[in-house]
C-alpha cells in the first residue's frame, strides 16, 4: 500500500512542495525511482545538484498542457502526485486563459494519460481556495477537483486507476508566502498588510507532504482529504516576523478573502471525521458510503463548517516565531 519500490511520476516537482516531498521520499519512503516532471531546466539542474545526482531521480522536461509528453512520462509509472498550476493569484486574474489551460486543461490532460497507462493511483494537490472561490485561481482548482473526483467513474473493468485529492491552507514559507515577504519588507523598517482581521490555515511542507502519503494509503479512489490544521492571524504573524515595524494597509486584493475554508455545509453532510483529517466522499453511485464509518470515522453534524475564522486550534506569537525562522 506505500511508496516503496514505486515507480513515481511528480509534476511541479522542482516547486517547494515537489523539493520536499523528494527529499522525504528518498530518505523514507524507498521509491524504485521519481520522475521530475516541469518547465524549467535551470531549477531541474539545481535540483539534480542538491540531491547529489541520486540514481533514483529521472528529470523530464515538459508542461502539462502537453498531452504526448505526459503520456512519455507516464509510461511504467506505478503512481502519479499531481502538484503541477498556476498558483499566484494576481498572476491568474491577469492571465485567465493561461489558468485555464494549464490547472483545467492540463488536469484533464493528466487524468486521460493516467486512465490510458493504468497508473494504479493519482494523488492531487489542492487549496482551499477552491471551496467558494472568489477568484479565477480558485475557481481553476475547484474544476480540477471535479475532474480528478469525476474521473473515477470512467474506470472499470480491468482498470485500475483511482484518483483522489487532498486539500489545505497556505504553506509555510513556500514560494508566494507571506513570510519570505514580511523578511524582506521588515529590513525597510515597514510591512504592508491587507487587512488586520484576516485568518489563515497554516500548514508546513512536512505536513504537506505527510498528508499526500496518508492519502495514497488511505484512498479508494474519488474521496478528497482535508488536514486539521491551526489557523493563524495575520497579525500574529506580523508580530512574530517583524515586531516593532509600522505597518501599511492596503486594503483587500482582488479576489481575495478576509478568511478561508477548507470545508462547507454542503460537503460536511457527505464528509466524516478523523483526528487529523477530514474525508470528503464522492456523491457517486459507485461509492460505499460505509468505507470510512467502518474505518472508525464520525459523520459531521449538520451545519458543520470547517473555516480558518472558526477553528479551534490556533497558532500563537512564538510557535509562528519558530516556525518562520525555518524558512
Amino acid at each position: 500500500m506505500g511508496l516503496e519500490n514505486k515507480v513515481i511520476l511528480l509534476t511541479g516537482g522542482t516547486g517547494s512542495f515537489g523539493q520536499r516531498f523528494t527529499e522525504i521520499a528518498l530518505k523514507k519512503l524507498k521509491p524504485k525511482a521519481i520522475r521530475i516532471f516541469s518547465r524549467d531546466e535551470l531549477k531541474q539542474w539545481e535540483m539534480e545538484k542538491k540531491f547529489n545526482s541520486d540514481e533514483r531521480l529521472r528529470f523530464f522536461i515538459g508542461d502539462i498542457r502537453d498531452k504526448d509528453r505526459i503520456k512519455r512520462a507516464m509510461d511504467g509509472v506505478d503512481v502519479v502526485i499531481h502538484a503541477a498550476a498556476l498558483k499566484q493569484v494576481p498572476i491568474c486574474e491577469y492571465n485567465p486563459f493561461e489558468a485555464v489551460k494549464t490547472n483545467i486543461i492540463g488536469a484533464q490532460n493528466i487524468v486521460e494519460s493516467a486512465i490510458d497507462h493504468n497508473i494504479e493511483k493519482v494523488v492531487v494537490l489542492s487549496t482551499d481556495k477552491a471551496v467558494n472561490p472568489v477568484n479565477l485561481y480558485g475557481a481553476t482548482k475547484m474544476c480540477m477537483e471535479k475532474i480528478f473526483i469525476a474521473a473515477n467513474s470512467y474506470v472499470g473493468g480491468a482498470r485500475r486507476t483511482r484518483m483522489s485529492c487532498v486539500r489545505y491552507g497556505n504553506v509555510v514559507g513556500s514560494r508566494g508566502s507571506v513570510v519570505p515577504l514580511f523578511k524582506k519588507l521588515r529590513e525597510s523598517g515597514k510591512i504592508t498588510i491587507t487587512d488586520e482581521r484576516m485568518t489563515r490555515f497554516w500548514i508546513t511542507l512536512d505536513q504537506g507532504v505527510e498528508l499526500v502519503v496518508k492519502a495514497h494509503e488511505l484512498m479508494h479512489g474519488g474521496e478528497v482529504f482535508i488536514p486539521r490544521i491551526p489557523s493563524m492571524k495575520i497579525m500574529e504573524l506580523a508580530k512574530a516576523i517583524a515586531p516593532g515595524c509600522k505597518i501599511d494597509y492596503t486594503g483587500i486584493r482582488p479576489g481575495e478573502k478576509l478568511h478561508e475554508c477548507l470545508l462547507t455545509e454542503d460537503e460536511a453532510r457527505h464528509s466524516v471525521a478523523f483526528k487529523d483529517h477530514f474525508v470528503i466522499e464522492p456523491e457517486y453511485h459507485w461509492w460505499t458510503s460505509k468505507i470510512y464509518i467502518e474505518k472508525g470515522g464520525e459523520k459531521l453534524t449538520d451545519n458543520f463548517r470547517y473555516t480558518s475564522d472558526k477553528n479551534d486550534k490556533w497558532l500563537t506569537i512564538e510557535e509562528l516565531k519558530k516556525m518562520a525562522e525555518g524558512y
